[in-house]
This record gives structure tokens, sequence and C-alpha cells, in this order.
């Protein structure tokens, strides 16, 4: 007996593969892919409906920021609290609401209105959601 209290113990450093499921992906690109073609839509048409180089650009580039905020949450939502989790999700709809609003011409003042009521709404949902499976 006191000779295996005396031994030491090692632990095992095991190395977890970071494996992420097939929606991990598929869910921020779609995201990522729908606003971007709707912000360059919505270019699109306010500039009287020819297609330029800084539509695509504009789309491109919101896609990708867009898929990005959205993969990132998806790898830190579990270790945030609910609470937190819950207003992330509606800050990150929020702004994404708001911008595209501000894309269709709309003032600052309705751009925040729209996106931070859309946001608050879905944090609800969300923080509903979360409040009833956990």
């Amino acid at each position: 007996m006191a000779a295996h209290a005396a031994m030491s113990h090692r632990r095992r450093r095991t190395r977890e593969s970071r494996h992420h499921s097939p929606l991990a992906w598929a869910l921020p690109v779609t995201l990522g892919l729908t606003f971007g073609i709707w912000a360059a839509v919505i270019r699109r048409v306010e500039e009287g409906g020819v297609a330029t180089g800084g539509q695509w650009l504009l789309g491109v580039v919101t896609a990708v920021v867009v898929a990005g905020l959205a993969f990132g949450l998806g790898r830190v939502q579990h270790r945030l609290p609910r609470e937190a989790r819950a207003a992330a999700y509606g800050a990150l709809t929020a702004v994404v609401i708001g911008f595209m609003t501000s894309l269709a011409d709309g003032s600052v003042l309705r751009s925040a209105a729209i996106g931070i009521a859309v946001g608050v709404g879905l944090g609800a949902a969300v923080f509903y959601f979360f409040y009833t499976r956990e």
C-alpha cells in the first residue's frame, strides 16, 4: 500500500481532434451565401439593375464576414451561459439585419431600430429555446 501511494501518477495528454460536424460548416456557409447574395441584389436594385464588380465584391465580403462570425459563434457557444449565448445570437442577428436595412437606403435610425427589434426578438426566442432544453 505504501508503495502505491508513493508512486507518481502521470496524466496522459490526449489530443482531442477537433472534428466539426457537417452542420457546423454548412449552416455558416449557407448563411454567408444567403446574406452575400442578398447584399449584392439590394445594391444592384438600388443602382438601376446593372451588375458591377463593386456589387460582387460587396456580396463576397458580406458572405465571408457573416459566415466567419456565425462559424466563430458556433465554436464558442458551448462555453457561454445560456443568457450570454442568447445575447450573442441576438447581437449577430441585429448587426446583420441592420446592415441589410442600411444597404436598402434606410436611415441610420431606421436601420438601428429594425436591427435591434429583430435582434431582441431572436435573442428572446433563442433564450427560451436554450432555457427549455437545458
